[in-house]
């Protein structure tokens, strides 16, 4: 399905942030979000999972294929969002985390899924192992994994490879982007690192907002 930006812009305290975006990611396809920051990347990333709250305000349309996206709260988008913190569950083991995220069906099934996923991410023998037991870079492997295992319809991805060492960088930039292609998925990346962003991406740069007014002191 395509994902459709329609109008959408993003205030801030009532100023314009971003916008208006007028933008379609096909199946498969990437749209990479660039630019300073400040510029309200991350903010539109929000804005797309239905988690803008106030002062951040959308307005605008979202279209996956034929579904508002703009007309369904945040649990009902089925939209996988991956933050540069992993926000991984610390009173779940490595394993219970992957499962906590992967739709229903037999456990059997399920674990073998997500241990095959850990040891095609270099993870094999840490299902058991707790989040504060794992390193910055293999906490965001399993935070990635989370987010694909748990089958969205789209990906909303916010510096997902910032916290990797560049062997771990470019193997999980390739399991990524092969998953969107083989799944369809349609993407949208926030990133300060142009060798994140896999060929064939639509690229928006995003331009630092107008500061804001000052008072004058005078007055």
């Amino acid at each position: 399905m395509t994902l459709r930006l329609d109008g959408l812009v993003l205030t801030l305290r009532g100023r314009v942030l971003v916008g208006p975006i007028e933008a379609e990611v096909p199946p498969g396809g990437v749209l990479a979000l660039t630019g300073p920051s400040g510029c309200g990347k991350s903010s539109l990333l929000l804005a797309l999972a239905g988690l803008a709250a106030p002062p951040l305000q959308a307005h605008g349309r979202l279209w996956l294929g034929g579904i508002a996206l703009h007309a369904l709260p945040p649990e009902a988008r089925r939209l996988g969002l991956m933050f540069q913190d992993d926000l991984l569950f610390d009173h779940l083991t490595v394993l219970g985390n992957l499962l906590f995220a992967m739709p229903t069906g037999a456990r059997a099934a399920r674990e073998a899924e997500a241990c095959a996923a850990l040891a095609e991410a270099g993870l094999a023998g840490r299902e058991q192992a707790w989040p504060h037991q794992l390193s910055g870079g293999q906490r965001q492997r399993v935070a990635l994994l989370r987010t694909l295992l748990a089958r969205p319809r789209a990906l909303l991805l916010d510096e997902p490879f910032s916290r990797l060492d560049a062997t771990r960088r470019a193997a999980m930039r390739a399991r990524v982007w092969a998953t969107v292609a083989h799944h369809r998925l349609p993407a949208v990346l926030v990133t300060h690192d142009p060798a994140d962003i896999p060929p064939g991406a639509v690229v928006l740069p995003l331009a630092a907002p107008d500061p804001e007014p000052q008072e004058d002191e005078d007055a």
